[in-house]
């Protein structure tokens, strides 16, 4: 019985990849920055508008304040600035 010989075939290690393959990664890792970058810019607008958003509440709740002091109420309708009286209420001052 004759014995087959196996052919191994070698491949010289590389030093470095193709420029093809370069630039592919390049592209590759470039988009990814560029995708962290935005999002990190929009998180710190997110944050931003969190806070003006505290600070608008913070004064609804001052007008609310004010409103209760000066009418008894801050219950309005924002649209034509009408007081929202209970039915109760309206009954009493109607008497």
């Amino acid at each position: 019985m004759a014995k087959k010989e196996k052919e191994i075939e070698l491949k010289v290690k590389a030093e470095k990849i193709s420029d093809e393959h370069l630039k592919e990664l390049q592209q590759l890792v470039n988009g990814i920055n560029s995708i962290q970058f935005n999002v990190g810019k929009i998180e710190a607008q997110k944050h931003e508008y969190l806070h003006q958003l505290t600070v608008v509440q913070q004064k609804i709740q001052q007008m609310q304040d004010t409103l209760q002091k000066e009418y008894g109420t801050f219950d309005v309708n924002v649209n034509d600035g009408k007081i929202n009286w209970p039915e109760d209420k309206k009954e009493e001052d109607e008497k």
